[in-house]
């Protein structure tokens, strides 16, 4: 073992950690703390390591092949599957994107003291077309300096919440360690099944099978390859647990200080601190509900104004991260499926002009309440594509054809088969109960019929899944 060739290999990992501290994330967080308080951290951390485990497959394959995601996918795909898969992809770089614009314009707004209304923070975050392009210019070693500087503002600014608020040491290890949920209901499941989908991003397999490219690896030299992996995979474990902690840091703050409070206790408190937000808590007794935005004020509310704009802080950076995740994915995605090659410039316009648009009209037209709730609807966006993303790396990580001497043994197989067909039927629970709380019957038929349409492409995916797997009978000759 070498530090020097782990600090050569480091990078890729914590670009792609980047996609576990997005603002949809940070939400699910906040939620689950203010919902569950501290029993469902065992949830994050099972999820945090089947991301682990499935980023391992997703680098595997990018240093063993010398080929990324997207493009194994357009060599082995038939066209029409082919074209498929990158729309679905899009849709979930689009989606994350929307996220991050969400979460940078309510930073915007708390940090301005209303003063920048949210349509005007949404606006600003074009800019971060420029920013990330000014460092790109400067090559992919300065832009992973900067995240690594994104993501240490992240584990400051949350990290003060941690401090002042002090979650309890005790349960927080207990909500760790022990896979326990006591007296929880509906709202508790959903909020553990929300946290899985919200941590595993489908975009983050293409990025990071990408990124590991961008160090020199001699394929021909079987060792040179077995020790890329090696290194790839200490980093990644490295830059998971930096986000872990940072996303126990959210968790446990809410957990701690409003888990079981009712709106009329934060309303109280926030009347007494004179703060000019209390009108978003109704003076009743029902028990209170957070987002990004609400979980800002509630902190300013308890312990001061500095709270809420290190929290603010701390959101911004998640937001600004995220979108240059989400700009190189695309521009990944877009390379490997189409072999188009867009300027970044084009590609961060495109992407950013579709996800602002909506974005603008309901910040515009709506309140903060209606920005918020867009992001449950983008983690079921996520979520369904999430099969386009994790059944492809199993099935080429697999196929001794394409990976050689390290295509998966029948541990991963089994494993990652298992794992898989968890999450996918964990996140189509999560789909099913938001789709059930619209209450609309004309929603419910069409849902209905893109399900037939989805499912079916799932299978088709699932069917080519097993035949690599080694289920050669269903190969039809």
């Amino acid at each position: 073992f070498s530090f020097r060739k782990l600090w050569a290999f480091t990078g890729p990992g914590f670009l792609m950690s980047i996609a576990y501290l997005d603002p949809g994330n940070i939400e699910s967080d906040l939620q689950s703390g203010a919902v569950a308080g501290f029993k469902l951290l065992w949830v994050l951390m099972l999820a945090t390591i089947i991301g682990l485990l499935l980023q391992r497959l997703a680098a595997r394959l990018g240093v063993v092949t010398g080929l990324h995601l997207a493009e194994v996918c357009n060599r082995q795909y038939q066209k029409v599957p082919r074209i498929i898969l990158w729309l679905m992809v899009e849709l979930a770089i689009i989606g994350s994107d929307m996220q991050e614009v969400i979460g940078s314009a309510i930073a915007i707004n708390l940090l301005s003291m209303g003063k920048i209304p949210l349509w005007g923070g949404v606006l600003i975050t074009i800019a971060d077309t420029f920013v990330f392009l000014f460092l790109d210019k400067y090559g992919l070693r300065k832009l992973e300096a900067f995240f690594g500087f994104l993501i240490t503002i992240m584990a400051l600014t949350f990290g003060y919440e941690y401090i002042t608020v002090k979650p309890s040491q005790e349960k927080l290890l207990k909500g760790l360690f022990i896979p326990y949920c006591q007296n929880c209901g509906t709202p508790q499941l959903e909020q553990a099944v929300g946290i899985v989908g919200a941590v595993i991003m489908p975009h983050n397999m293409y990025l990071h099978s990408a990124l590991v490219k961008s160090r020199q690896v001699n394929r021909a030299n079987k060792k040179e390859v077995q020790e890329a992996n090696k290194y790839f995979f200490i980093e990644s474990c490295i830059a998971l647990f930096v986000s872990f902690i940072i996303n126990i840091f959210v968790v446990t703050v809410f957990a701690e200080a409003f888990f079981e409070k009712t709106n009329a206790d934060v309303n109280e408190v926030c009347m007494n601190a004179s703060s000019p937000h209390s009108s978003l808590f109704p003076n009743n007794n029902q028990t209170l509900e957070v987002d990004i935005y609400k979980g800002g004020v509630v902190l300013g509310c308890y312990f001061g104004p500095a709270a809420l704009y290190i929290w603010a802080i701390g959101i911004l950076a998640a937001g600004q991260s995220s979108t240059m995740t989400g700009t190189y994915s695309g521009q990944f995605v877009m390379e490997g499926f189409l072999n188009l090659r867009w300027s970044r410039f084009a590609r961060v316009l495109l992407t950013r002009s579709i996800a602002i648009t909506p974005t603008l009209f309901v910040a515009i037209f709506q309140d903060v309440e209606h920005l918020t709730g867009m992001n449950d609807f983008l983690n079921v966006l996520m979520s369904l594509q999430l099969p386009f993303a994790l059944i492809p790396v199993l099935t080429f990580t697999s196929l001794p054809s394409v990976m050689n001497d390290f295509a998966n043994g029948l541990f991963w197989k089994i494993g990652g088969g298992m794992l898989i067909l968890l999450i996918c039927s964990i996140n189509m629970y999560f789909v099913v109960a938001y789709v059930m709380s619209l209450n609309h019957v004309a929603l419910y038929v069409g849902a209905a019929i893109l399900s037939v349409i989805y499912l079916s492409f799932v299978v088709y995916l699932s069917w080519l899944c097993l035949i690599a797997l080694g289920a050669s009978f269903l190969a039809c000759g």
